[in-house]
């Protein structure tokens, strides 16, 4: 079964920075696509970015290409977000997502999602 922990969300200043991190367990990933995903208070969840497991192709949602960078470390199982120049509306709950190619990253017989972690950006 698979298993993704977010870690490396905090609070952190208008215009910082911040690194988080996915730690995916359970199976081998590599026919895998991983993204991030977010959801601020009172808002739907938005996908950011996400990243082919082989090959590390990546994908960023328009407003965040320049600022927020996805990679993965293979040896380690894990995925990255480092999120630069946040501002307050950064503020969110970021989540891990997992899926295999083809499938939808929401279907629930096929996709895995984090308990997610709290970034808030302070002004």
């Amino acid at each position: 079964q698979v298993q993704l922990v977010e870690s490396g969300g905090g609070v952190v200043q208008a215009g910082g920075s911040l690194r988080l991190s996915c730690a995916a367990s359970g199976r081998t990933f590599r026919d895998y696509i991983m993204a991030w995903f977010r959801q601020a208070p009172g808002k739907e969840r938005e996908y950011v970015a996400g990243v082919t497991w082989i090959g590390g192709a990546t994908n960023y949602a328009g407003s965040f290409k320049g600022r927020f960078s996805i990679s993965r470390d293979i040896a380690k199982n894990t995925m990255y977000l480092q999120m630069n120049s946040l501002t307050p509306e950064d503020t969110a709950v970021y989540y891990c997502n997992a899926y295999p190619m083809g499938r939808d990253y929401n279907d629930p017989k096929f996709a895995s999602w984090g308990q997610g972690t709290q970034v808030t950006v302070s002004s």
